[in-house]
């Protein structure tokens, strides 16, 4: 099973963690909360939101648009299209929908979606290279739109009318402020049809659903609003701690299905929550943190996107040689954990 080529878009407007405090300064001086405090405990300076009307199946087009050129396969000849993002455009019809249209793909191809929080894409590639190995398609397209603008908006409207707020209650609005918006895009082959490309070994997951509580989200109604409000409520901390542990498990389920060592392991693309998870998985995980190839600091949280945006990056940037090994570990709100081995 081969990845044949990769498509991103990063969207046009930045906005910094110290933009997101200043909209918030009346809920700071409330609470007493010191600015700066965002960027500190996160580590993102700042994240990348779309041009206003943007939907996810519009940033999903815009990355499977390079992913088909970078792989020089011609559109009609994609089998399978899978869109894997946590937003969507509605729940009816399935966003791949759309953007199967918008890519001008053929009748013949297979059109789903995947949703699983921010472990989507990853999943999407399980199904992907399943297909293709069972000779159900030659080859196939994944792509993932985060759209994480509406949830900043309700947030932060949320947090400066809530009379009720304190500096308990607002922790679990604060995983919020971490997310960004980005799309990515990968088509997968059979290895006949392209043996030059990087190389899809397998994985492993886990399911710890008893704490699928931890992370709860979705649309809602806004008594300070007359329209219909995205929110999510995130118990970062405990998230933290049960999440390392079930990627503790999936580690090792990992290796032994792979057979490899983790010190066979040249990179690592991790599913980017903040800096303090990070480091945290690595010393649980006894993994060096310089083979951790990160863009959580100008991204932030790209849900479903932000694992293999962060290796498309990296293979832009070309820092692979030909023999060595990445793997693309992710753990999601469920708790999901899922990792995938990659060789080049």
């Amino acid at each position: 099973m081969r990845l044949h080529g990769f498509g991103y878009e990063l969207p046009p407007n930045i906005l910094t963690s110290d933009a997101i405090e200043e909209r918030l300064t009346p809920v700071y001086e409330k609470l007493k909360l010191p600015k700066g405090r965002l960027e500190l405990m996160s580590g993102i300076r700042e994240r990348r939101f779309w041009d206003k009307g943007t939907r996810p199946s519009d940033a999903a087009f815009l990355a499977g648009k390079k992913a088909i050129a970078a792989s020089g396969i011609p559109p009609s000849e994609l089998d399978c299209l899978i869109f894997t993002s946590v937003s969507r455009d509605m729940m009816e019809p399935a966003t791949a929908s759309f953007v199967h249209n918008q890519l001008g793909l053929p009748e013949r191809c297979l059109v789903f979606d995947i949703s699983n929080a921010c472990l989507g894409f990853l999943d999407g590639m399980i199904f992907l290279a399943n297909m293709i190995e069972l000779g159900q398609v030659k080859c196939g397209l994944l792509v993932a739109g985060e759209t994480a603008e509406d949830l900043l908006e309700s947030t932060i409207r949320n947090l400066l009318v809530d009379s009720t707020l304190t500096r308990k209650t607002i922790k679990y609005s604060f995983a919020s402020f971490t997310i960004g918006s980005g799309s990515v895009a990968l088509v997968m082959t059979h290895e006949q049809y392209s043996k030059d490309t990087q190389k899809f070994i397998g994985g492993a997951y886990r399911a710890n659903t008893k704490h699928n509580d931890l992370c709860q989200g979705g649309h809602c109604d806004d008594p300070h609003s007359r329209q219909n409000s995205i929110l999510m409520a995130t118990d970062s901390e405990e998230l933290m701690k049960q999440g390392i542990e079930t990627a503790r498990a999936t580690w090792i389920d990992f290796l032994a299905e792979l057979a490899w060592l983790p010190e066979e392991i040249d990179k690592f693309f991790c599913h980017q929550v903040g800096q303090a998870h990070a480091r945290l998985l690595f010393e649980s995980l006894d993994i060096d943190p310089a083979k951790n190839f990160e863009t959580l600091s100008f991204l932030g949280n790209t849900g479903s996107v932000s694992a293999p945006v962060t290796m498309a990056i990296g293979i832009e940037q070309g820092i692979f040689s030909k023999g060595q090994r990445s793997a693309l570990l992710g753990i999601g709100s469920g708790i999901n954990c899922l990792m995938l081995g990659v060789e080049w």
